[in-house]
């Protein structure tokens, strides 16, 4: 019987040796629970929680105190859904950050479920259900741009980036 290479017992890793930040704790994780029947999946962005489902951003979770009056939930909307969504949603409203950042718009897509509002986790669960129904209000295509039909049927064909050389 061959006898252990090793006597003493190994020691645990110590992450900060190996710059591994500990993981931030969810904000308002009781939104993950209320979707959780889609799969959603989560990646960090900005410094908050990006939420998706399959290929949509759905929801932002957001708790910074560098710019509290912006914390909440995000919805991932378009500037024409915002008459419909205000009525379901009275205390929505455009972020402020995204407005200040030299961006230039006062009103963005992007809009905030604000967590010092009354009905915050009401309005947040409200939000859950339009996800799991697939609302069409809320969620988007990251990267994907809306072109109206009429451009892109008289558009003219791109020309290749690659300039022509000759030679002398």
């Amino acid at each position: 019987m061959s006898k252990p290479r090793h006597s003493k017992p190994s020691l645990p890793l110590d992450d900060a040796l190996f710059g591994i930040k500990p993981r931030k704790a969810v904000p308002f994780s009781f939104v993950l629970d209320a979707i959780a029947a889609l799969s959603p999946w989560t990646r960090a962005m900005f410094g908050c929680l990006a939420i998706y489902v399959q290929d949509k951003i759905v929801l932002i979770l957001r708790d910074k105190p560098s710019t509290p009056r912006d914390n909440g939930v995000w919805l991932a909307t378009t500037e024409e859904h915002h008459p419909s969504l205000r009525l379901e949603f009275p205390n929505m409203r455009s972020i402020q950050v995204l407005s200040k950042n030299g961006l230039g718009k006062k009103v963005t897509g992007w809009q905030v479920l604000p967590v010092d509002a009354q009905d915050f986790e009401q309005s947040a669960l409200h939000a859950c259900d339009l996800v799991l129904a697939r609302d069409p209000r809320i969620g988007k295509v990251p990267g994907a741009k809306r072109i109206p039909k009429a451009a892109t049927a008289n558009a003219p064909a791109k020309k290749s980036n690659r300039s022509s050389r000759r030679k002398k």
